[in-house]
């Protein structure tokens, strides 16, 4: 099922943790905060997820010590 991301900057830290665990979906922003990258997405929340990165979606999702990484199956609008 497809899965689309987005990193909510009020709630992230900039822990690192999501980077480490899903390189090819988060970067990082020039304040050090988390976003998603994956194809150019620029935490836009509307490129669908790889399936074969889908299981590092949710890793990092579920690692996020504030929960600042939200996934859904639908485009975020």
């Amino acid at each position: 099922m497809s899965k689309f991301s987005i990193v909510s900057k009020d709630e992230c830290i900039a822990c690192g943790a999501c980077g480490a665990v899903a390189p090819d979906i988060f970067g990082y922003d020039d304040e050090g905060y988390a976003e998603n990258i994956f194809e150019g997405d620029a935490n836009t929340g509307t490129k669908e997820i790889a399936d074969n990165l889908e299981a590092d979606l949710i890793d990092a999702a579920e690692g996020c010590p504030t929960e600042a990484i939200k996934v859904q199956d639908s485009p975020f609008n």
